[in-house]
């Protein structure tokens, strides 16, 4: 069975950081591409970042510079180091994992940017 399982989030500052993580099973991590996407109240998922198998990394243009994707493979976890934040990236983050026509979502995790 396939589990990715976000960890966390939760309420900060303005200009504060969090470090979401997201641990997986039931897949063999090392060729998975990996994923955060975003989704905030009344507005369509968004991504954020992804990683590939290999290490390169891609982020949506609002959080260069502000946001690192990185993976542990021997740990089969990626994160999300976000600094910098503002009230705008308050939204569910969401863990993705995909492989040619496997594609998994986790359940999420609030992250609230508010003074």
């Amino acid at each position: 069975q396939v589990q990715l399982v976000e960890s966390g989030g939760g309420l900060v500052q303005p200009g504060g950081s969090l470090r979401l993580s997201c641990a997986t099973s039931g897949i063999i991590f090392s060729i998975y591409a990996m994923g955060w996407y975003r989704q905030a109240p009344g507005k369509q998922r968004e991504l954020v970042a992804t990683i590939t198998s290999g290490g390169s990394t891609n982020y949506v243009d609002s959080v260069k510079g502000r946001f690192t994707i990185s993976r542990d493979n021997d740990k089969k976890t990626v994160n999300l180091q976000m600094n910098s934040l503002k009230p705008e990236d308050t939204a569910v983050y969401y863990c993705n994992a995909y492989w040619g026509r496997m594609n998994y979502w986790g359940q999420g995790t609030q992250v609230t940017v508010s003074s």
